[in-house]
């Protein structure tokens, strides 16, 4: 029975995986998909805030350089010996010019926004002019500075300056920290000065505020993951436990069939062994006792006779004794397949001349008593109340009986060939719901638990178990050396008990008869 079971084994497991598998491709297939599509759209969001934030950036830096031109322009207003010469840098600056200049890079070196908000002033050839937050800068010739990625930043404001005002990227130190910071630069020329004038916003705020944003949209990636993840291990445990379940119910299945074809076998055995008795004793018995009958005549024809023969006397005398040896070890083998007394008289009767039998066969003392209700009698009757309670004919059903007396049989048996005990006692105890019987002995006992793991012992007490299992019972063992109890319980219903006692009585009529 091992390959077919192995086979659904195989079987189950294929059809788990074959379910498993799709389902958990899926759910890696989508989160393969989910994460995608959302990277794609934190990578759209991060580069749409950017645009807005520099936008509005943008927006603010041209606000705050118009303010600026806008404070300068009174100063800058064109005058007659100013347009003498489309160059100012070829004449001699006039002095009120000059004045006019210094008056401009005043007003614009008071005027600020923030605490990194400032305008500085270049002239067109990379010399600093003004600049408020870093006076040192002052007069110094930039043209050639460098970043640390090596571009050349005043070139590049000049060069936008040049083109009619733009906007720059580049690092440069912010005030409040000391650091270099990217900036975002908006400048444009004053031509008739020679002018560069411009102001930038720093972009360390809006990177963090972007990082900050797409720290939240992966961690919301992450999220989505994790659920997926856990939807996924929330699948396979319901098919895990879909599975359990139905390993369960196929289990108890087949251990509830595998019960009932073991009760039917040992069914059928005691059949098997009832019709053997009953043949034996009814077929064989009977034609030995025949021949038996007509060797004894023809023996006392040959006393009874004038002439004698010794010899023949002899042969017929020992041909008697052997005939009743076999007679005596039919009856026996007959009486061990299935004592008539069990189906006659009943159990209590049965475990009585057990008992009997076996303490002549071993020389061991073994008693026997029963206690409650006497199966075969009434509640209330008397012990000469009628035929039936006379017979001791046994109310239980035969299922009962037979697994009992087996029981009384296997575990008085174990006793005297294993035990090594002096003493035994064996108990019926009949209750309105369920018989008890207990076999004792001071024998040198034994581990229960190791008899009961070891698949090469512990047999015996395997059968009792999984005879008392079929009617619903239970065994029980406890041995230590000079005491050791065997106790089965098995129950009994009214319906049963009233059927098997109709029976017993009909028994109990047709042996009276």
């Amino acid at each position: 029975m091992s390959a077919p079971f192995f086979f659904n084994d195989r079987l189950k497991t294929k059809i788990f995986l074959l379910a498993v598998v799709p389902f958990l491709a899926a759910i890696a297939s989508i989160g393969i998909g989910v994460r995608q599509q959302a990277t794609a759209l934190a990578r759209t969001q991060h580069a749409t805030m950017q645009a807005a934030y520099l936008s509005s950036k943008e927006v603010e830096l041209r606000h705050y350089v118009e303010l600026a031109t806008s404070a300068i322009a009174p100063l800058y207003a064109p005058e007659a010996s100013d347009n003498a010469t489309d160059s100012a840098a070829a004449l001699p600056v006039p002095a009120d010019l000059a004045a006019r200049q210094r008056a401009a890079l005043t007003v614009l070196q008071k005027m600020g926004f923030g605490p990194d908000g400032y305008f500085f002033v270049y002239d067109m050839r990379g010399r600093s002019l003004m600049h408020p937050r870093e006076p040192g800068l002052v007069g110094q010739d930039l043209w050639n500075l460098r970043d640390p990625q090596g571009a050349l930043t005043i070139q590049q404001l000049v060069t936008a300056a040049s083109h009619g005002g733009g906007f720059v990227r580049y690092m440069w130190h912010r005030p409040s920290t000391g650091k270099l910071a990217p900036k975002l630069g908006y400048v444009v020329a004053l031509p008739r000065w020679g002018w560069m004038i411009g102001t930038g916003l720093y972009l360390d705020d809006v990177e963090s505020t972007l990082a900050r944003t797409d720290e939240r949209a992966s961690a919301n990636i992450e999220r989505t993951l994790q659920w997926l993840g856990i939807i996924a291990l929330a699948g396979v445990g319901v098919f895990a436990l879909g599975a359990l379940v139905l390993n369960v119910s196929e289990y108890r299945n087949t251990d509830a069939k595998l019960k009932r074809l073991a009760q039917q076998v040992v069914q059928s055995q005691e059949q098997e062994r009832a019709r053997l008795s009953r043949e034996l004793h009814d077929g064989i018995s009977q034609m030995l006792v025949s021949a038996k009958l007509l060797l004894e005549s023809a023996l006392a024809r040959f006393e009874r006779g004038e002439a004698r023969v010794s010899a023949a006397e002899a042969s017929l005398s020992t041909g008697l004794a052997r005939l009743s040896d076999t007679l005596r070890e039919v009856r026996r083998i007959s009486h061990a397949l299935r004592p008539a007394m069990l189906d006659d008289l009943g159990l209590a009767a049965a475990l009585e001349q057990l008992t009997r039998e076996l303490a002549e066969e071993s020389e061991m003392t073994i008693g026997f008593t029963q206690s409650g209700a006497k199966p075969g009698t009434r509640p209330g009757a008397k012990p000469d109340d009628g035929a039936l309670s006379n017979l001791g004919a046994a109310p239980l059903p035969d299922a009962v009986n037979t697994a009992l007396f087996r029981i009384a049989q296997e575990a008085l048996t174990n006793i005297v060939k294993h035990a090594g005990a002096r003493r035994a006692a064996l108990t019926l105890d009949v209750a309105p719901h369920g018989v008890t019987l207990a076999i004792a002995d001071n024998g040198r006992g034994f581990e229960v638990a190791h008899a009961l793991a070891d698949p090469r012992a512990g047999m015996g007490l395997r059968n009792m178990r999984e005879r008392l299992e079929t009617l619903g019972g239970r065994l029980s063992v406890s041995s230590k050396p000079g005491h050791t109890v065997v106790e089965a319980w098995v129950p009994i219903r009214p319906a049963n008990t009233a059927s098997a006692t109709a029976r017993g009585a009909g028994a109990a009529s047709d042996a009276a008869h």
